[in-house]
């Protein structure tokens, strides 16, 4: 397929994505006259899901795959699938309901809108396709625009590599009392499969859709990754493993750039199919809308970013090339890792955000990390590290204080951390303006020794550090931010214990992190 081809694909579906959603009143269904379709197997096997809330309405998800790791079993032909949201879990008060056509084109995934429901209060909601029916689900609307919200609750979580362990932190989770889920990258994995796995891979690095299918089935069949999501409504972002390792905007880590953008296609339009997204993701050949922002009343405002899609390729250099730390082109003021367009829509957003709390859902390291111990520094160039000058354009905004409270939120490296954010990282004297909370892996890296710190002398703004699994559970407050790293004893076993390790602390007004 060249990419004139892909395009107009992508245009075809982009139109038939404005079909899909059909609402009707409670007792009413629609018919779009399609053949019934027999069933082999339960077409729900994949799980629902949710996302993206607003104050009225939510997104919902499912995909028929009743053989899912041989292509999903279905006919090359689209398919009804009534869909249906209650004001109880029993959905004996269906309060919304309609039919929704799954379409092979998109590996018959359904993306429903809803809309009409009341702000801030929880649903539930079921699909049914033939003679089966989908487990309910959990969902929750976000608060009115500028309601005073006393509390709000969620949990982020990121990078769940499926040859690393199990998701028991998932099993957990779902019992968390939250209002969502933020997931910050590296939903799959797509490297190939490795003989000394906990559990393995399905087959080889997919570069092809339909690999990047079957890789998406493999995830979505864990018990508990399908618990997490029928619990809460998730706002979720990629990072880099969706399609390659650290590619970088159409540079591949390795291979031809041409053939890259065909498998960047691919792998961005499987995303699309497994997750709960409005319409406006829908990619466009090798381009997907991601960076969007989300409001929760006058609390919080939550501005998801895509630090792949746009970046400049990451600097590389020798040691001795190094200018106190750094590649020469991390310095230069056009390297990007938002590129010009979402870094407009950021930077303005943030200026004029009323919200209390200002949150960037980010996927790799915002702070200045120095990874070498003792003298001398060395910046890692994937991270904001390699890319000063934006990084630079966001601190200016926040040493203004125009952006009220500011919080970044982190996955990408398996490890949680807490920084204070500082106006000149270079200057440890300099302001504090927000904090940076960066959340481990659910797997990803497996079990590790204990290896906790609470201060760094190479990183003085650094205070916390532990490479335990799990996810970060954060409760928010019109005068303060909790933040609590939730850990796993173990991911080789699914029956992992639960624990706190640390919590931390930023109060209204008073940028930076205390011990809770």
């Amino acid at each position: 397929m060249n990419r004139r081809t892909l395009l107009v694909y992508a245009e075809r579906l982009a139109a038939l994505a404005g079909l899909i959603p059909i609402a009707c009143s409670p007792g009413e269904l629609l018919s779009f006259g399609e053949k019934t379709i027999r069933f082999a197997a339960n077409p729900f096997s994949l799980g629902i899901a949710s996302g993206d809330p607003l104050p009225n309405g939510v997104v919902l998800w499912t995909r028929l795959a009743p053989d899912p790791l041989h292509g999903g079993g279905m006919p090359p032909e689209p398919v009804t699938v009534l869909w249906q949201v209650a004001a109880d879990e029993s959905m004996r008060r269906v309060v919304k309901q309609g039919t929704a056509v799954a379409l092979p084109e998109l590996a018959h995934s359904v993306h429903v809108e809803v809309d009409g429901l009341e702000p801030d209060r929880w649903y539930w909601y079921r699909f049914r396709a033939g003679s089966f029916t989908s487990p309910v689900g959990r969902t929750r609307t976000a608060p009115a625009p500028g309601a005073r919200v006393e509390r709000f609750r969620f949990a982020f979580a990121s990078c769940q590599n499926w040859q690393d362990g199990y998701y028991g932190a998932y099993q957990h989770l779902a019992k968390e009392d939250l209002d969502l889920v933020v997931h910050l990258g590296d939903y799959i994995y797509e490297s190939a499969v490795r003989e000394n796995a906990v559990r393995r891979h399905d087959g080889p690095e997919p570069v092809t859709l339909e690999a990047y299918r079957r890789r998406y089935a493999l995830y979505k069949s864990d018990p508990d990754l399908q618990a997490a999501h029928r619990a809460f409504p998730w706002i979720v972002t990629p990072d880099d493993h969706e399609v390659q390792n650290d590619y970088a905007g159409s540079h591949p880590q390795r291979g031809d750039p041409a053939i890259f953008l065909l498998r960047r296609a691919a792998a961005y339009q499987a995303y699309y199919e497994h997750q709960p997204l409005r319409r406006t993701s829908i990619p466009h050949g090798p381009d997907i809308q991601l960076y969007r922002r989300l409001r929760f009343g006058s609390l919080v405002e939550l501005n998801v970013l895509d630090t792949r899609q746009y970046r400049s390729p990451q600097p590389t250099c020798q040691q001795s090339e190094r200018l106190d730390g750094f590649c020469p082109a991390a310095l230069d003021p056009h390297q990007t890792i938002l590129g010009e367009a979402q870094k407009r829509w950021l930077l303005d957003g943030l200026a004029h955000s009323t919200a209390r709390w200002n949150v960037l859902a980010n996927q790799v390291v915002f702070a200045q990390h120095d990874q070498q111990a003792g003298p001398g520094r060395e910046f890692n160039g994937d991270k904001w590290d390699g890319y000063v000058a934006d990084r630079k354009a966001v601190l200016d905004v926040l040493a203004q204080g125009k952006a009220g409270n500011v919080v970044v939120i982190t996955g990408d490296i398996h490890q949680n951390r807490v920084y204070d954010l500082k106006a000149d990282f270079n200057d440890p004297e300099s302001p504090t303006v927000g904090a940076e909370f960066v959340g481990t892996s659910i797997s990803s890296g497996g079990d590790v020794a204990p290896n906790t710190i609470y201060s760094s002398s190479d990183n003085p703004h650094l205070r916390f550090r532990n490479s335990n699994r799990g996810y970060v559970r954060c409760e928010v407050t019109p005068s303060r931010w909790q933040a609590d790293y939730r850990v796993v004893s173990t991911v080789r076993s699914p029956k992992a214990t639960l624990s706190t390790l640390a919590s931390f602390v930023m109060e209204d007004g008073r940028p930076g992190v205390q011990r809770a």
